[in-house]
């Protein structure tokens, strides 16, 4: 099977939303110059970002979850920043709770929205924070109120506990970047190592979301795993390309089919089989 990236495009330029029609472009013989104003219309005056720019929350209001999936776009598409991050670590810093977790708007569930997010959306600030200290945008403040967070929520115990590799991202991100935390180096490890071993018991249909923390054949995650199971998981995605085009999440969701499309090709690209 050879992958299709004409069908690929035409699922993407299709189904997807502007800011993703615009980074397809990029990747594929395009140009960096409309990709950052079209995630930059998310962005709403308080600094935060909102506007269903993380496709299951649907709220005009800045969120917490917005801005990290924006953080996420960045890091999987290893786009530089620009502008974007510049009035986050502000936007955090006036949006906390009292234990450094984050507060999201009363408006959430006024829109509509998945409904695992019935609780009311994303608290969590140790990716938020630690993916803005990748990008140099976090505040010394911000840093300090997220290692209290963290120090109470993401011990070793925590790590270990982890069962669902999809949500290793938040120790990973933590103390892949807050290099300056207690035991940073050793929480890495265990998040490795939670992340490795989720991986070897993962069912096919989530084997993409794995590839967020091993985006390339010589990440530390990728390094870290039996080559056979890499090796499977990467003709895993060459092989699901769907009839038309696209590929699917592990929900197969259709909101979320043109950026999992976008990723897998990216990934595929990075791994030698595109």
């Amino acid at each position: 099977m050879v992958v299709n990236l004409k069908k690929a495009r035409d699922f993407v330029f299709s189904s997807g939303v502007l800011w993703e029609r615009d980074l397809f472009a990029y990747h594929f013989g395009g140009d960096l110059s409309r990709v950052h104003p079209s995630l930059r219309a998310h962005r709403n005056t308080d600094g935060g970002y909102g506007n269903a720019l993380e496709h299951d929350i649907r709220c005009s209001q800045s969120n917490p979850l917005a801005l990290e999936f924006l953080l996420t776009v960045l890091l999987q598409n290893d786009l530089p920043a620009s502008d974007l991050l510049d009035t986050t670590s502000a936007w955090c810093e006036a949006n906390r709770n009292a234990d450094g977790s984050f507060k999201n708007p009363p408006e959430v569930l006024d829109y509509p929205h998945a409904p695992w997010w019935n609780e009311g959306g994303q608290s969590i600030p140790d990716s938020i924070t630690g993916l803005l200290i990748r990008y140099g945008k976090a505040s010394d403040d911000l840093r300090r109120s997220t290692a209290a967070w963290v120090a109470q929520n993401l011990t070793p115990d925590h790590i270990r506990a982890n069962d669902w590799l999809f949500m290793a991202y938040h120790a990973y991100d933590y103390f892949t970047h807050e290099t300056n935390a207690p035991n940073a180096a050793e929480s890495r490890r265990l998040a490795i190592e939670n992340i490795v071993a989720l991986a070897a018991t993962e069912p096919e249909r989530r084997y993409h979301s794995f590839f967020r923390f091993a985006p390339t054949p010589d990440s530390l995650v990728a390094l870290a795993m039996p080559p056979d199971l890499l090796n499977r998981m990467v003709d895993h995605l060459y092989t699901t390309q769907q009839e038309d085009g696209g590929w699917v999440d592990e929900h197969n969701l259709a909101q979320w089919r043109a950026y999992v499309t976008i990723t897998n090709l990216l990934v595929l690209r990075r791994f030698n089989r595109l």
